[in-house]
């Protein structure tokens, strides 16, 4: 008991430890499920399975609402405390942890035992990302007076994140389809996409400078409201089914990205891998919402083209592909690492990214439907081919006294 209540301590004495482990958990767990299913649906190897909800749809859910968020609150928890030197209480992320992998659990049984086990999920899931969401505003409450802006832009993110999941719930319990395409369009542009520009744009040229040296830049002023703006404007218009007109916003935000990542010093940090997996994850950003854009002006001379390429250039190749760069860089520097990223961690970004070129290619209008549906589920086991020898190197750092035996 004695070495487990001290097991207990260490694996809860910093947010990043409980929500990191979480979440690469759930980089496992939520696509092991999706493969299972896409190798009866595409491959045809078995009899498909009748999911409580449509799986595409729970995918989604998982992807958004299961995976990202415990990146999000192990980074934020860290960084905002950082930013405004106030601490988030113990208690709170512990709590907040419980009940989101509690939810979690019960949202996988639902997917088998029915819509009302799913819902309880859910709900418990909510409590504890409200405990969370509120863990972090007291932070930036009892802070002293200083620049909240980024603070105040990321728990109101997480706030829409919460709203995503509450219009998921309101699907399963109305029926509605609004719900579950607001859930799933919103978690994008609402939530996701203003979380990680928020990150990235903060984030990426305070690191680039620590290796490049003070001439490189930091973020213009105007670039973070013109991309969250951008954003917005986006996931209005796609709800309102003006796919058409959708390059006007997504073409000048990959030009803004591009401009980004030059200006933080792209061409000279390929050397310094863990510098680079945060540059060409920037890169993955410009890609898809260049794809979103050039699928916008096909549509609006009448043809469909691409299918869900961008979704998943943006999903896999920025999203997934900054949690990478991020959470190794997190779970380095504050276990007393090194903050070098090695040949496996190189290796398994650079798989993240070709996993985003494979999905990609099964959307593509060339590509034979049969071919498509092969690719489909080889990006998935692609994915766990990259994610599993990830998490192997990195989990155990969560259980671990830091290197260094400072604190966290």
């Amino acid at each position: 008991m004695a070495l487990m209540a001290s097991r207990w301590a260490t694996f809860t004495s910093a947010p990043h430890r409980v929500m990191f482990l979480a979440g690469a958990t759930q980089a496992i767990l939520t696509v092991a499920w999706w493969l299972t299913d896409v190798l009866a649906r595409d491959a045809g190897w078995y009899a498909p399975v009748a999911w409580t909800v449509p799986s595409s749809w729970a995918h989604a859910y998982l992807m958004l609402y299961g995976f990202f968020p415990f990146f999000m609150f192990g980074f934020l928890m860290t960084a905002i405390p950082n930013w405004l030197g106030v601490e988030v209480r113990r208690g709170d992320y512990v709590v907040s942890f419980v009940l989101m992998v509690a939810g979690l659990a019960l949202f996988y049984a639902g997917l088998s035992a029915g819509r009302t086990i799913m819902a309880m999920g859910i709900v418990v899931q909510l409590a504890g990302w409200g405990v969370g969401v509120a863990a972090l505003a007291r932070v930036i409450v009892v802070s002293p007076p200083q620049p909240k802006a980024d603070s105040l832009i990321l728990v109101g993110a997480l706030t829409m994140g919460w709203l995503g999941a509450l219009a998921f719930l309101l699907w399963l319990w109305s029926g509605a389809v609004f719900w579950a395409e607001l859930s799933r369009r919103g978690g994008i542009w609402f939530f996701a996409l203003p979380v990680f520009l928020t990150v990235s744009t903060r984030m990426v040229p305070v690191f680039s400078r620590r290796v490049l040296g003070e001439s490189v830049m930091g973020r213009p002023p105007w670039s973070l409201p013109v991309l969250l703006a951008g954003s917005f404007v986006h996931g209005l218009l796609d709800l309102a089914g003006a796919s058409p007109v959708l390059w006007l916003v997504d073409l000048p935000m990959a030009v803004i990205v591009v401009y980004l990542a030059v200006r933080w010093g792209l061409r000279r940090c390929l050397t310094v891998h863990l510098l680079a997996v945060l540059h060409l994850s920037l890169l993955g950003l410009a890609a898809a919402l260049l794809l979103y854009g050039l699928q916008s002006l096909a549509q609006l001379g009448g043809v469909s083209v691409l299918g869900l390429a961008p979704l998943h250039a943006l999903t896999i190749g920025y999203f997934s592909a900054m949690v990478i760069g991020m959470g190794s860089r997190v779970s380095l520097g504050h276990s007393g690492r090194p903050l070098v990223a090695d040949r496996l961690t190189w290796s398994c970004f650079l798989g993240v990214l070709a996993t985003a070129a494979v999905r990609i290619a099964a959307e593509l209008p060339l590509v034979s439907a049969a071919l498509g549906s092969a690719l489909i589920p080889l990006a998935a086991m692609a994915w766990l081919g990259c994610f599993v020898p990830w998490v192997l190197r990195y989990a155990p750092l969560y259980l671990q006294p830091s290197a260094d035996e400072r604190p966290d």
